[in-house]
């Protein structure tokens, strides 16, 4: 199963602190091709698409890869919107050129890492989910501050709702 729309607004979080992945709105079912191609119009979340996914119109497992690299920056910034201070034009005009969002000051190197293997430019160099899953569990059973908060400066993350307009295209 693709997801398509991997976000934190789309992670419910259980009193025992089991996070659950939910809105399967997006998602397509390709145990035969293994890949997704968009055919029909509509309003997509821009932030969180891959090159691919948002020039191509192919959504792979590696595309929602992507995605997770952006929902783990989302948890770092404690619910931050990606790509603060630009629009959807602007990030897809940035993601083409090879922006990558910068490692916030409060992230340790090893997390970013993390983030930046996700957002590799080929989807084939991008790690799988069962790689990614055994360095987050490498990094946080670690005697190791993964974020300072001590460091987080929330204004590096403003309030982007006037942007918002144009945020699915």
């Amino acid at each position: 199963i693709l997801h398509r729309d991997l976000a934190a607004r789309n992670i419910l979080v259980a009193e025992d602190k089991t996070c659950k992945i939910s809105d399967f709105g997006f998602a397509k079912d390709v145990i035969e091709s293994h890949q997704y191609e968009r055919k029909t119009q509509g309003r997509l979340p821009i932030r969180w698409m891959s090159p691919e996914a948002l020039y191509d119109n192919i959504f792979t497992t590696q595309s929602d890869v992507w995605a997770y690299g952006v929902l783990l920056w989302e948890i770092v910034t404690l619910g931050s919107s990606p790509y603060p201070g630009m629009s959807a034009k602007q990030v897809m005009e940035a993601i083409t050129e090879g922006y990558r969002m910068p490692q916030p000051p409060h992230c340790s190197q090893d997390m970013y890492n993390i983030m930046l293997s996700c957002w590799e430019d080929n989807p084939s160099s991008r790690p799988l989910f069962k790689a990614i899953t055994v360095s987050l569990s490498d990094l946080l059973s670690r005697d190791y501050e993964v974020l300072t908060l001590g460091k987080f400066e929330e204004k590096l993350y403003e309030d982007i709702d006037q942007f918002r307009l144009d945020e699915k295209c």
